[in-house]
């Protein structure tokens, strides 16, 4: 009988380690995994839900993230513009999933529409834009053109239209100081 008790404690021990053993394997591999994750894939993540970000030069912003392209976010905030969003300039970020959602295969070819085509956008269809930098700086007109790194700005008020007698100024803006970009959509 103590044959019996020695084998049945060898047993649990066995057991135990294993167990042990595959706990770890999965605390590893769940490291591993967050290791490879993006801080975009967690915006893709939070498609569809209201997030708190905090933008370098705008301070905090609260809305529904709508769309994540590489290097932009589309926030729609309640009762004001709608806000793209470098996410280079994105601060902290509160209650995004844990999980992300990466892209690939046919679906990355959906998703690689960057900041610059965005932009290349609202300049064809002469959408009156708020530009706001990293250092907090605001100008407001409509995009003319937008290069591989920066765009020009026709300086106008948002309730005015862009018209020559209107324009204040052509401002050209380094990409990489564009913090937030908020378009007026009628």
């Amino acid at each position: 009988m103590r044959w019996d008790r020695l084998f049945a404690d060898l047993e649990l021990q066995l057991e135990a380690a294993a167990e042990g053993e595959l706990a770890a394997e999965v605390v590893e591999r769940t490291r591993r995994e967050f290791a490879s994750t993006s801080f975009d894939g967690r915006l893709r993540a939070a498609v569809g839900r209201i997030i708190e970000l905090s933008v370098s030069g705008v301070g905090v912003m609260i809305g529904e993230a709508r769309r994540v392209g590489p290097g932009w976010l589309l926030l729609e905030i309640r009762d004001a513009l709608p806000a793209v969003i470098a996410t280079r300039l994105i601060v902290t970020a509160r209650d995004l999933p844990v999980a992300a959602r990466e892209v690939s295969g046919p679906e990355a070819a959906g998703q690689a529409v960057g900041l610059a085509h965005v932009l290349r956008v609202l300049s064809r269809d002469r959408t009156p834009t708020t530009v706001v930098l990293a250092d907090g700086t605001v100008y407001t007109g409509t995009i003319d053109r937008v290069g591989t790194d920066y765009l020009d700005l026709a300086e106008h008020s948002l309730d005015e239209p862009r018209r020559s007698g209107l324009v204040r100024g052509i401002r050209t803006l380094a990409l990489p100081a564009v913090a937030v970009i908020r378009p007026r959509l009628d």
